[in-house]
């Protein structure tokens, strides 16, 4: 995680700074967040970033913040000035002119001091709870299963564990599981993608990282993964988990090949989002996608095209985040390939209402960015879980606007990446995953989602 800095020291006259518009810019620093403007919220966290030029390399630069249009200062922290950034933890104070200023240690140049913003009560919730559910499922471990919530019950799809020849003889299964409580699951479906002899026309190949939505009364599986050297660019539905109907036998989805892309089910459609080609695993070019598609019945796409700036190409984000009638991207990240071997991780938030307008809410969130994460909509909250970020995480964040974000302390799952989350009965479920093992566990509050805050 991000260093946060804890402002809570009493304020101190420091230094006189520009006048309230900021003066003159100072010369080497110029801030890029706070823009003015901003509502933070007390105890929320927020990336401070600014861009610096011209000042020696090991340079160390002063932050503080004013809740009083500068009037007077309180420290935050020296950092590098060629860091760029520090996450910033806001203070318990109110204010309607907040304003932060980075001051070089060179006293012969002036501070940058950013716009006016204003500090807002909190928004934090103190009473969620992690609790043990089941801590080996009757399950294989696995990663990277679809889950969706589905005629009153938790449904875990397919999975990838390559070193468990058997239950998953080709890398990844088919079998579909499902539990009315976490603790006792039931195999709806058993693995049939056993050996050469298996037919794509019958069954779904195993498959992991795919797309899965509830749509329309059915469980949906859409395209799917690389791990057979080629592109499943299928679509799959089932109103039973049992029996499954190939939706395009004949006509393979138009947005293929790809894979890790992220699929929403949205306003009465399927849609699929970014994702990319992985020439090293099955032959194709390389393609990075940031494009949008959208299906009322998993057979005839349309692409919609986008209007105005939109999110950088990326996928490898899963689970799904619909919140006041939006869709939400939050992070996500490419994959390493033959010719572009360095990966890509990212922390932006972006949303929409109609998947070709879209809003940066921030360009840096304060949780580190992270592909292979798990993304929810619950308790009138945003929400990103664990994920992988050069290492598994157990990190857990949630915010109601997108802007202001909070961590639930002490996550006691294990680090991991591809879990499999839920929002099932009152609970966000976190299911499985990179740490190899076939946990259940759920975040619950005390008083049940909605719960007043405080």
């Amino acid at each position: 995680m991000l260093p946060i800095a804890l402002a809570l020291s009493a304020l101190v006259p420091l230094p006189a700074a520009p006048g309230p518009e900021g003066g003159e810019p100072a010369r080497g620093l110029a801030w890029t967040s706070p823009v003015g403007g901003e509502s933070w919220c007390v105890g929320s966290a927020h990336v401070l970033s600014w861009e610096v030029s011209g000042l020696l390399p090991g340079s160390t630069v002063s932050l503080s913040y004013s809740p009083d249009d500068g009037a007077t200062w309180a420290p935050i922290a020296d950092v590098p000035a060629d860091a760029g950034r520090f996450t910033w933890e806001v203070p318990d104070l109110r204010s309607d002119a907040c304003r932060l200023r980075i001051a070089p240690a060179d006293a012969e140049r002036p501070p940058a001091v950013s716009p006016p913003l204003a500090i807002v009560p909190s928004r934090e919730v103190r009473d969620y709870r992690w609790v043990n559910v089941s801590p080996r499922a009757a399950f294989a471990p696995r990663d990277g299963a679809g889950a969706l919530v589905h005629r009153g019950r938790m449904w875990l799809l397919g999975g990838w564990n390559p070193g468990d020849k058997e239950h998953f003889p080709r890398i990844c299964n088919n079998e579909v599981w499902s539990s009315a409580d976490g603790a006792e699951w039931v195999l709806e479906k058993p693995n049939t993608f056993l050996d050469d002899a298996f037919d794509p026309r019958g069954d779904w190949e195993g498959r992991h990282t795919a797309g899965y939505v509830v749509h329309r009364g059915k469980l949906w599986i859409v395209g799917g993964d690389v791990n057979q050297g080629h592109y499943q660019s299928d679509v799959w539905s089932s109103a039973d988990g049992r029996s499954w109907s190939l939706v395009n036998p004949d006509s393979p989805v138009p947005w293929g090949p790809r894979a890790l892309h992220h699929t929403v089910a949205f306003e009465d459609r399927i849609w699929v989002l970014g994702g990319q080609t992985m020439p090293g695993f099955a032959p194709s070019e390389e393609v990075f996608h940031g494009d949008v598609w959208d299906s009322a019945d998993g057979l005839h796409w349309e692409r919609v095209e986008p209007e105005g700036p939109t999110w950088s190409p990326r996928g490898m984000i899963g689970g799904a985040a619909v919140l006041d009638d939006r869709i939400w991207i939050l992070g996500g990240g490419t994959y390493d390939t033959p010719t572009t071997p360095t990966r890509q991780f990212f922390n932006d938030v972006w949303s929409s209402a109609d998947g070709a307008r879209w809003r940066r809410h921030v360009a840096h969130a304060p949780w580190a960015p992270r592909q292979y994460h798990e993304v929810a909509a619950f308790d009138g909250r945003l929400w990103v879980l664990e994920g992988y970020s050069g290492q598994n995480r157990n990190d857990a964040w949630y915010s109601d606007d997108g802007v202001n974000w909070y961590e639930v302390p002490d996550t006691p799952w294990a680090p991991r990446h591809a879990a499999s989350a839920f929002v099932f009965d009152g609970a966000l479920w976190m299911v499985a995953g990179n740490n190899m093992e076939s946990d259940a566990w759920k975040l619950v509050r005390s008083g049940g989602p909605g719960t007043p805050d405080p």
